[in-house]
């Protein structure tokens, strides 16, 4: 989900989607993959004049490029980046105070794996597929993905408030799909969320997905492996917990979670064993899949030493 936080923030991408022959072209794309060619010929449009309208889309973030070959040579396919938009319109009445860390996938401070499962950085796969004990192999810090049939894994996110500052909002962005033995797009998975042990609720993957390479894989990443998933948004704030900024999965408010400066933030993924869809979970990296990050935290808080100056 594309999450912008004012009208302002938001020019660029009104821009980009100004006129009626972009608008058209991000339906096309959304329908089916099309390269720069076949946009061309869809639309009735000159080579220059599709590269010119596909590359304010590019500008604004909402579309990405990637090249493949083909039967004419070399193609580039265009693709959407967000399913999603959502617009804060109101002007925020007091300042919102950011801060915001990646974490490596392979950065994790506990796990509990079982099979199918693995490891691997972009030049090579860490120790032996389906072995739990490779990871806690040190090598794993480097891991760009992880994948498991059932279990969890767990990450300390960094805690940056000062005393006297409050959390508001909890954003953490993953790209994320389930795990089959092979590849299958419609295999659901159960994945739920929880801080320091407080349940915030579940998201249903609807599956392993790897029709296509992920667009930033290493190009030796074997077909038969997790190609690429999908970029989700977790939010807790104070009206409760979302996906995606829409779909509130339970009640759990950023107060019930209780962190202050002092606190720990321990974020944990898990499939159980007997949850109704237990399709398991892939974590993809900045150098895998289709999304250049990691797991991504922003936390938004109240700074009263600075609102009162």
């Amino acid at each position: 989900m594309l999450y912008l936080h004012s009208l302002k923030e938001s020019a660029e991408v009104f821009k980009a989607l100004s006129t009626p022959m972009r608008l058209r072209i991000m339906e096309l794309i959304y329908e089916q993959e099309m390269s720069m060619n076949d946009l061309a010929e869809a639309l009735g449009l000159t080579n220059s004049a599709i590269s010119l309208h596909v590359g304010k889309l590019e500008s604004a973030g909402l579309v990405t490029i990637r090249t493949s070959s083909g039967k004419r040579g070399i193609m580039k396919i265009v693709q959407p980046v967000y399913s999603r938009m959502m617009v804060d319109m109101a002007p925020q009445i007091k300042p919102r105070h950011c801060y915001q860390d990646d974490i490596p996938i392979g950065c994790y401070t506990a796990c509990d794996i079982h099979p199918t499962c693995g490891l691997s950085t972009t030049t090579n796969i860490i120790g032996e597929l389906d072995v739990p004990r490779v990871f806690s192999y040190p090598e794993r810090f480097r891991a760009g993905i992880l994948w498991f049939g059932y279990g969890s894994v767990t990450y300390n996110l960094p805690n940056r408030l000062s005393a006297g500052q409050t959390l508001q909002e909890l954003q953490i962005s993953f790209e994320i799909s389930s795990e089959c033995p092979e590849i299958n797009e419609d295999y659901p998975s159960d994945i739920y969320f929880e801080i320091n042990g407080i349940p915030l609720g579940k998201w249903i993957s609807p599956g392993d997905f790897g029709s296509r390479k992920g667009i930033l894989s290493p190009y030796w990443w074997p077909e038969l492996l997790n190609q690429y998933g999908l970029l989700k948004t977790l939010i807790v704030n104070s009206e409760g917990t979302f996906i995606d900024g829409t779909h509130r999965i339970s009640r759990t408010t950023i107060q019930d979670l209780h962190l202050d400066y002092n606190s720990s933030i321990d974020l944990t993924f898990s499939v159980p064993r007997d949850t109704a869809n237990c399709g398991g979970l892939t974590l993809f990296g900045g150098d895998f899949g289709d999304y250049k990050q990691d797991i991504r935290v922003k936390a938004y808080y109240d700074n009263p030493k600075v609102g009162n100056m």
